[in-house]
C-alpha cells in the first residue's frame, strides 16, 4: 500500500486484546475491543467476550477483572474471527504495546485459514515515547491521565481501545502538518507488519514440535545454542511462542534450573516432543 500520503488520509482501527495468559499459542483471547476512524470520526465498533480453551487463574482474572464465570457461556473466537478479520481489512491497525495484541489476532487468523493483512501496524506506546513529553511512564492509564483522555474501565478491551485511539491521535497533533504514514512509522523506531507475527512461517522441524508440545500439554527435548550449557540437551515444558521486533522467543520452565526462562527461537537447533 501507499505508505506516502497524510495521516488523515487513512482509516485506523485501534484494537486491544484482554487474554487468558501472557503467551501466544498456550494462552487465549478472551475480550476484543476495536474502534474504527476515519477522518475524524468514530465509524465502527466491534466488542466481544470469548471463551478460553481452559479456566483462567485468579492473578489472571486480577489483572483484567474478566471472570471464568463471564466468559462461561460466550462463543468461542472461531465464531467471531471473520467478522474481526472484514473489520481490520483496508485499515491501519494500532494498539498499545501492539505486539502483543498481533501475536494473538495473528495466530487466531491462521488457525482459520484468514490471511494476515498487508497494512502496517502502529503502537501508541512507542509513538508516545517519541511525541508525548513530561509523563513519568507511558503506560496507557499513564497517558489517559496526562491527556485528558475519558478512559473508560482500565483493562477493558473497548475502553483501552478507544483510550489507544485517542493517544494515537495525540500523537498526530504532535506531528508536522507534512508527515505522512511512512512518517509515524519510522517515528516509532520499529516496522510492525502482521506477517511478522505468523506462526506458519515458522517452518522449520523444531518449531513445529514447539507448538505441538504447547497445545498437547507434553515436554519437550530441547538443544539450544545458548546460555552456559551451549549445545546441550535440555527438558523444557513450552509456555508460549513470542513475535517480537527485538527478538523472537520461547518462554518455557527449564526442568533442570527449576524456573521459567526465555529461549530466542534463532538459537533453538532441535526439539522432539516428549510423548511418555
Amino acid at each position: 500500500m501507499n505508505l506516502d500520503l497524510p495521516l488523515n488520509e487513512y482509516t485506523y482501527v485501534a484494537f486491544d486484546t484482554e487474554t487468558s495468559g501472557a503467551y501466544p499459542v498456550g494462552h487465549d483471547v478472551v475480550e476484543f475491543g476495536a474502534v474504527k476512524w476515519y477522518k475524524g470520526e468514530e465509524v465502527g465498533r466491534l466488542q466481544f467476550l470469548f471463551k478460553p480453551r481452559e479456566p483462567m487463574t485468579d492473578f489472571i482474572i486480577g489483572i483484567h477483572g474478566i471472570t471464568n464465570e463471564m466468559v462461561a457461556d460466550a462463543p468461542l473466537i472461531t465464531e467471531k474471527i471473520r467478522e474481526i478479520h472484514e473489520f481490520f481489512k483496508g485499515a491501519i491497525v494500532m494498539a498499545h504495546h501492539a505486539p502483543f495484541d498481533l501475536g494473538f489476532m495473528a495466530i487466531d487468523f491462521e488457525k482459520n485459514q484468514l490471511p494476515l493483512l498487508p497494512e502496517p501496524a502502529l503502537c501508541t506506546s512507542l509513538l508516545s515515547r517519541k511525541w508525548i513529553h513530561g509523563v513519568e511512564n507511558h503506560k496507557l492509564q499513564t497517558l489517559v491521565r496526562h491527556l485528558n483522555i475519558d478512559g473508560g474501565q482500565a483493562h477493558r478491551a473497548y475502553d483501552d481501545a478507544k483510550a489507544c485511539l485517542h493517544v494515537g491521535l495525540a500523537c498526530f497533533a504532535k506531528m508536522p502538518p507534512e508527515m505522512t504514514l511512512a512518517g509515524a512509522i519510522k517515528s516509532q523506531g520499529k516496522n510492525l507488519w502482521w506477517k511478522d507475527y505468523s506462526l506458519a512461517s515458522l517452518s522449520a522441524p523444531q518449531f513445529k514440535s514447539i507448538i505441538e508440545a504447547i497445545q498437547t500439554k507434553k515436554d519437550v527435548d530441547m538443544v539450544y545454542e545458548g546460555g552456559s550449557d551451549r549445545g546441550s540437551t535440555r527438558r523444557v515444558t513450552p509456555i508460549g511462542i513470542v513475535r517480537n521486533p527485538d527478538g523472537d522467543y520461547l518462554q518455557a520452565f527449564c526442568h533442570k534450573d527449576q524456573a521459567a526462562k526465555r529461549y530466542y527461537l534463532n538459537r533453538i537447533s532441535d526439539a522432539q516432543v516428549i510423548w511418555i
